[in-house]
Protein backbone atom coordinates (compact mmCIF):
# COMPACT_ATOMS: atom_id res chain seq x y z
CA UNK A 1 0.00 0.00 0.00
CA UNK A 2 1.44 3.41 -0.84
CA UNK A 3 1.86 5.93 2.07
CA UNK A 4 -1.24 7.83 2.49
CA UNK A 5 -1.02 11.57 1.21
CA UNK A 6 -2.76 14.87 1.10
CA UNK A 7 -5.34 14.58 -2.13
CA UNK A 8 -6.73 17.32 -3.84
CA UNK A 9 -10.68 18.27 -3.13
CA UNK A 10 -10.75 14.47 -1.64
CA UNK A 11 -13.75 14.77 1.39
CA UNK A 12 -13.86 11.39 3.36
CA UNK A 13 -17.33 9.75 2.92
CA UNK A 14 -20.07 9.17 5.78
CA UNK A 15 -22.96 7.34 4.45
CA UNK A 16 -25.94 5.65 6.23
CA UNK A 17 -28.37 3.17 4.40
CA UNK A 18 -32.11 2.48 5.80
CA UNK A 19 -33.67 1.24 2.60
CA UNK A 20 -32.90 -0.35 -0.48
CA UNK A 21 -32.27 2.76 -2.28
CA UNK A 22 -30.06 4.13 0.34
CA UNK A 23 -28.23 0.37 -0.10
CA UNK A 24 -27.67 0.81 -3.75
CA UNK A 25 -25.78 3.61 -3.24
CA UNK A 26 -23.93 1.83 -0.24
CA UNK A 27 -23.25 -0.76 -3.57
CA UNK A 28 -22.00 1.69 -5.80
CA UNK A 29 -19.53 3.20 -3.47
CA UNK A 30 -18.41 -0.04 -2.17
CA UNK A 31 -18.04 -1.87 -5.93
CA UNK A 32 -14.50 -2.91 -5.83
CA UNK A 33 -13.98 -3.12 -2.81
CA UNK A 34 -11.27 -5.57 -1.38
CA UNK A 35 -10.35 -6.78 2.35
CA UNK A 36 -8.14 -9.28 3.99
CA UNK A 37 -10.71 -11.90 5.03
CA UNK A 38 -9.43 -11.23 8.79
CA UNK A 39 -10.70 -7.86 8.33
CA UNK A 40 -14.02 -9.01 8.58
CA UNK A 41 -16.25 -9.79 12.12
CA UNK A 42 -19.42 -11.30 12.41
CA UNK A 43 -20.61 -10.19 16.32
CA UNK A 44 -23.67 -11.98 17.28
CA UNK A 45 -23.60 -10.48 20.98
CA UNK A 46 -23.78 -6.76 19.36
CA UNK A 47 -26.35 -8.14 15.65
CA UNK A 48 -23.25 -6.72 13.75
CA UNK A 49 -21.11 -7.71 10.91
CA UNK A 50 -18.45 -5.40 10.16
CA UNK A 51 -15.52 -5.03 7.71
CA UNK A 52 -12.76 -2.71 6.83
CA UNK A 53 -11.79 -2.25 3.32
CA UNK A 54 -9.55 -0.84 0.48
CA UNK A 55 -12.68 1.47 -1.39
CA UNK A 56 -11.57 2.52 -4.96
CA UNK A 57 -13.06 6.16 -4.72
CA UNK A 58 -15.46 5.96 -7.55
CA UNK A 59 -16.27 9.87 -7.14
CA UNK A 60 -13.04 10.72 -8.15
CA UNK A 61 -12.28 8.01 -10.60
CA UNK A 62 -15.14 6.83 -12.02
CA UNK A 63 -14.88 9.03 -15.64
CA UNK A 64 -11.00 9.09 -16.07
CA UNK A 65 -9.11 6.84 -18.35
CA UNK A 66 -5.71 7.04 -16.54
CA UNK A 67 -3.96 7.42 -13.63
CA UNK A 68 -3.52 8.04 -11.05
CA UNK A 69 -6.59 7.51 -8.93
CA UNK A 70 -7.11 6.95 -5.48
CA UNK A 71 -8.19 4.62 -2.78
CA UNK A 72 -8.50 4.49 0.64
CA UNK A 73 -9.72 2.42 3.99
CA UNK A 74 -13.28 1.94 4.73
CA UNK A 75 -14.89 1.06 7.63
CA UNK A 76 -18.53 -0.33 6.87
CA UNK A 77 -20.91 -1.98 9.57
CA UNK A 78 -24.22 -3.67 9.18
CA UNK A 79 -26.39 -4.03 12.17
CA UNK A 80 -29.34 -5.73 13.29
CA UNK A 81 -28.11 -8.96 11.73
CA UNK A 82 -29.47 -12.49 12.75
CA UNK A 83 -26.94 -14.46 11.29
CA UNK A 84 -24.08 -14.69 8.59
CA UNK A 85 -24.16 -18.16 5.53
CA UNK A 86 -21.40 -17.56 3.27
CA UNK A 87 -21.06 -19.48 -0.52
CA UNK A 88 -17.17 -20.04 -1.25
CA UNK A 89 -15.74 -18.00 1.32
CA UNK A 90 -14.19 -19.31 4.29
CA UNK A 91 -14.31 -17.13 6.86
CA UNK A 92 -11.50 -18.59 8.31
CA UNK A 93 -8.79 -17.97 5.81
CA UNK A 94 -7.82 -14.79 7.45
CA UNK A 95 -5.15 -14.06 4.67
CA UNK A 96 -7.38 -14.60 1.89
CA UNK A 97 -8.70 -11.44 -0.34
CA UNK A 98 -12.11 -10.81 -1.41
CA UNK A 99 -13.21 -7.87 -3.62
CA UNK A 100 -16.86 -7.03 -3.32
CA UNK A 101 -18.80 -6.01 -6.50
CA UNK A 102 -22.07 -5.33 -5.07
CA UNK A 103 -24.48 -5.26 -2.27
CA UNK A 104 -28.21 -6.08 -2.44
CA UNK A 105 -31.21 -6.96 -0.01
CA UNK A 106 -34.03 -9.09 -0.98
CA UNK A 107 -36.90 -9.01 1.23
CA UNK A 108 -39.37 -6.61 2.97
CA UNK A 109 -39.90 -4.11 5.81
CA UNK A 110 -39.96 -7.03 8.68
CA UNK A 111 -36.42 -8.40 7.57
CA UNK A 112 -34.97 -10.36 4.88
CA UNK A 113 -31.14 -10.99 3.55
CA UNK A 114 -28.21 -8.40 2.35
CA UNK A 115 -26.16 -9.80 -0.02
CA UNK A 116 -22.48 -9.33 -0.61
CA UNK A 117 -21.73 -10.53 -3.88
CA UNK A 118 -18.36 -11.03 -4.49
CA UNK A 119 -15.37 -11.53 -7.34
CA UNK A 120 -14.99 -15.11 -7.86
CA UNK A 121 -18.36 -16.25 -7.18
CA UNK A 122 -18.15 -15.77 -3.01
CA UNK A 123 -21.26 -14.53 -1.45
CA UNK A 124 -22.16 -13.61 2.15
CA UNK A 125 -25.46 -13.46 3.08
CA UNK A 126 -26.86 -11.40 6.13
CA UNK A 127 -29.83 -12.60 7.61
CA UNK A 128 -31.33 -8.82 8.86
CA UNK A 129 -34.34 -7.24 10.75
CA UNK A 130 -33.96 -4.28 8.91
CA UNK A 131 -31.25 -2.33 6.47
CA UNK A 132 -28.90 -0.26 8.15
CA UNK A 133 -25.38 0.20 7.47
CA UNK A 134 -23.08 2.94 8.07
CA UNK A 135 -20.31 3.82 6.10
CA UNK A 136 -17.28 5.39 6.87
CA UNK A 137 -13.87 6.23 5.44
CA UNK A 138 -11.48 5.88 8.38
CA UNK A 139 -7.82 6.93 6.47
CA UNK A 140 -6.18 9.53 4.15
CA UNK A 141 -6.13 8.08 0.71
CA UNK A 142 -3.33 6.92 -1.35
CA UNK A 143 -2.92 6.70 -5.37
CA UNK A 144 -2.75 3.78 -6.85
CA UNK A 145 -1.95 3.66 -10.83
CA UNK A 146 -4.78 0.86 -11.58
CA UNK A 147 -8.68 0.88 -12.12
CA UNK A 148 -10.90 -2.10 -11.18
CA UNK A 149 -11.35 -3.33 -14.65
CA UNK A 150 -14.80 -5.55 -15.43
CA UNK A 151 -13.87 -6.13 -19.13
CA UNK A 152 -11.12 -8.04 -18.17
Amino acid sequence: MSPAMKIKNYKPLALMAADREDLDVVSAVLQDSVAKVGDVAFLPDQRRFALVANRFVWEEGANKTKGPFTRVRVGVHFDDVLSVRTKSVRLDAKSAIVDILSVTYHGGEDGGTITLTLAGGGIVALAVDAINVTVRDISEPWRTQSKPDHEA
